[in-house]
């Protein structure tokens, strides 16, 4: 199985440097693949080769910036002439920017603009926020109406409060008001990548600031099918917390809901297989009600805790006096992000945010 960082290889720096060296004419192709090809490289995690990449790129432009910038976006041209897509490989290009940029925001600016519609900078942009917070969000405002839905997009990834594997934004999270223009402009984009990235903002956002969540949910109701869909994924986090206001907004009640027979099929599961268990819904009302059916797994921590995950399981009508019996499966199989604790541990059942049911069972 291939590792990430093998992405950076002989043969991509080969094609990398065959690009360079054609627009720039002195680049010594054979210096640059032997200080990539350092002592240490094959023990490099990928964002370890990533930074080197930076860092030798560095010692083969000009020291001052706005030229090193210049024949980045000269780089950039000639690989898409070269026929290369943008990979993630070239995420050293933005990181060049964050690097040695910083101090040079209008040329930074104009890069990131360039850069994005190749590889995304939604990572090298958030220094730049920190530094200079309203300019910068200002900027990213005016982005969420460029042409390019690469340039939107990265106007709202760039800027989300809690962006994974990325510096959080510690102003923005105290306060998400400044970037609520950006995604205003954004929340009917006819591109499906910029509203995911929109709604996934608004997730976060959800996290600190529930209310305004259910504020803008309200705001948008019914500007369009793909609006709407853009705040319920957006307000998955307060859906999976069972946040009352959330789910009165999409009318999801409980009461008349009733759950029963959860059984558990296999009270002893051992680590790589699967949890399985059922249960049976029955809708009591005498109208058609809209159910939304989770389940949350208490998994057994280091220090012997339980922590809850929740998992969806689905959300549709149900017709009045409908049964239905419910079968799944959780498995417990051991990947490299994950550590399973042996011990007891739960399952519950949650309807419509409510915890109906709960049982244990033993992982060995």
């Amino acid at each position: 199985m291939s590792l990430i960082k093998d992405i950076y290889s002989l043969a991509f720096y080969n094609r990398f440097t065959d690009s360079v060296g054609a627009i720039i004419p002195s680049f010594n192709k054979e210096k640059f693949i032997k200080l990539i090809f350092s002592e240490g490289f094959e023990d490099m995690e990928w964002k370890q080769r990533l930074n080197h990449t930076t860092k030798v790129l560095h010692e083969f432009l000009p020291a001052e910036f706005p030229k090193a910038a210049d024949l980045i976006n000269k780089m950039i041209t000639q690989l898409r002439k070269d026929n290369f897509a943008g990979g993630l490989e070239f995420v050293f290009f933005p990181d060049y920017i964050a690097a040695y940029g910083l101090e040079d925001f209008e040329t930074s600016v104009k890069s990131l603009e360039f850069i994005t519609q190749f590889i995304s900078c939604e990572f090298a942009v958030r220094p730049f926020i920190i530094k200079y917070g309203d300019r910068m969000i200002s900027q990213m405002v005016s982005w969420s109406k460029h042409e390019s839905y690469h340039v939107r997009r990265f106007a709202s990834e760039g800027s989300r409060p809690r962006l994974p594997w990325a510096m959080a934004i510690p102003a923005l999270k105290k306060d998400p008001s400044p970037i609520l223009p950006l995604l205003e402009n954004m929340n009917n984009d006819p591109s499906e990548w910029v509203r995911r990235s929109v709604a996934n903002s608004i997730n976060d956002i959800a996290k600190d600031h529930p209310d305004l969540v259910i504020a803008l949910a309200a705001k948008w109701k019914g500007i369009s099918k793909e609006t709407d869909a853009i705040i319920k994924h957006g307000s998955r986090t307060l859906l999976k917390q069972g946040h009352i206001e959330i789910l009165k907004h999409y009318g999801l009640e409980s009461k008349e809901i009733i759950l029963n027979d959860l059984e558990i099929l296999t009270p002893e599961v051992k680590i790589g297989d699967s949890l399985e268990f059922s249960f049976e819904i029955t809708n009591a009302s005498t109208a058609i009600q809209t159910i939304r059916l989770e389940y949350g797994v208490y998994y057994r921590k280091a220090n012997g805790l339980l922590s809850r995950k929740v998992f969806k399981i689905s959300e549709k009508s149900y017709q009045p006096g409908s049964i239905v019996k419910v079968t799944r499966k959780q498995s417990f199989r051991l990947i490299t992000t994950k550590v399973f604790h042996k011990g007891e541990h739960q399952l519950s059942i949650i309807v419509n945010g409510e915890e109906k049911a709960i049982k244990g069972f033993v992982l060995i």
